[in-house]
């Protein structure tokens, strides 16, 4: 079975300073994103960058799907 990574696309422009609201935008988008590839049969991975965007920290990782071959 092959792992297919999907980067998720840039949807929101996020502030890269670190303030209460922008933890909170970053936990809110994490959870919208970790909804939207959990319907998509996958499973939300971290990239291990740590940009305080969750489009560039995280891809959605589809292990549901059959071969090509």
């Amino acid at each position: 079975m092959r792992i297919v990574l999907i980067a998720l696309p840039a949807a929101l422009a996020l502030s890269a300073c670190a303030g209460a609201a922008g933890s909170n935008h970053y936990q809110t988008e994490l959870e919208r994103l970790e909804a939207d590839c959990t319907a998509r049969g996958g499973i939300l991975a971290p990239t291990g960058q740590q940009s305080g965007r969750p489009q560039l920290d995280n891809v959605c990782k589809i292990t549901g799907q059959p071969s090509a071959r």
